[in-house]
């Protein structure tokens, strides 16, 4: 998760508007005001960082619950569970994700990019950024940021041994924190084409917080031959996914949610050539091979595309 604080947001996040293609519109549940009793922390989890509240869900530990991950706690489940009672498809979602990052990431390994700067990482799964850049590129480097603690705490574990790939915490807004912290200065160099990973996390910062001049302040300081990468929820041509994202706007959501249309997420790439499809559902870009292509992707709730810096 990025950032901190209380309103600090989300990375890697769960679309949770994704609903059934026959199903009619969603009414939330009411608030749950009650403390949720956690449990204790699973036994795959290294840690529970000092600071972390258990009682309150997470949006990194609830998307590596709907992955099938173990790291996350009761309220987590709890939570995940009152949105899969609306969104049944909610798994299928977040592996179409999943798998959007992993062609997307492919790609630019093709295209011999060689830094990647993954904001809003998430709690690791398989297939991850590094797994695809490292076994392409060994010399490369990737940088994950998340502002979740058990995320980084985690991450962290797992990367101990991975030449080429760290973590930091950090706030995805605050652009200069993040490219000034000490491990990005030192694996990542500005002066050389870098990809950016904004995946499923943008449609959790607000209008006020300007998400499109964070994507391009990032891009600012980004070499020439710069890629980005978007993944966004959006409920266009869905209306029944209000009610999805009304259910990220209850009292005991870890996060407010903003869902976009395709021409407010393709305005976030700042007007940079996007890649061929361009900005299209999440299922439809690239796929590698049209058997991948479930019935109903034309209206999944959630576009991506990939833009290059000249």
């Amino acid at each position: 998760m990025q950032g901190s604080g209380d309103d600090a947001r989300p990375i890697d996040a769960v679309p949770l508007e994704a609903v059934s293609a026959d199903a009619g519109p969603i009414a939330p549940d009411p608030v749950d005001t009650d403390p949720v009793d956690a449990g204790p922390a699973d036994p795959g989890l290294v840690e529970v960082p000092v600071g972390v509240d258990p009682t309150q869900p997470s949006v990194a530990r609830v998307y590596d619950y709907y992955l099938g991950g173990s790291h996350n706690f009761e309220s987590d489940r709890v939570f995940a569970q009152r949105v899969l009672a609306q969104l049944p498809d909610m798994a299928m979602v977040a592996q179409e994700n999943r798998a959007f990052l992993r062609r997307a990431v492919a790609h630019l390994c093709a295209l011999g990019i060689d830094q990647f700067l993954d904001l809003g990482s998430g709690i690791p799964t398989v297939g991850n950024v590094h797994e695809i850049v490292l076994a392409t590129n060994p010399d490369a480097a990737v940088i994950y940021v998340d502002h979740d603690p058990v995320a980084v705490t985690h991450s962290r574990e797992l990367l101990k041994d991975v030449p080429g790939a760290d973590v930091i915490g950090g706030d995805l807004r605050d652009v200069r924190a993040i490219l000034d912290h000490p491990l990005v200065r030192e694996r990542i160099d500005l002066t050389r084409p870098l990809a950016v990973l904004l995946v499923s996390v943008l449609h959790f910062v607000s209008d006020d917080d300007d998400p499109a001049d964070v994507v391009a302040r990032y891009l600012a300081a980004a070499a020439p031959g710069s890629h980005v990468v978007i993944s966004h929820a959006s409920e266009e041509g869905r209306p029944d996914a209000s009610g999805a994202q009304a259910v990220y706007n209850q009292g005991r959501s870890p996060n407010r949610m903003r869902m976009r249309t395709g021409a407010e997420v393709t305005a976030l790439f700042g007007g940079l050539p996007l890649l061929e499809p361009g900005v299209v559902r999440i299922p439809l870009w690239r796929p590698e091979s049209p058997d991948d292509v479930r019935p109903g992707a034309d209206r999944y709730p959630g576009v991506a595309g990939l833009a290059r810096k000249g």
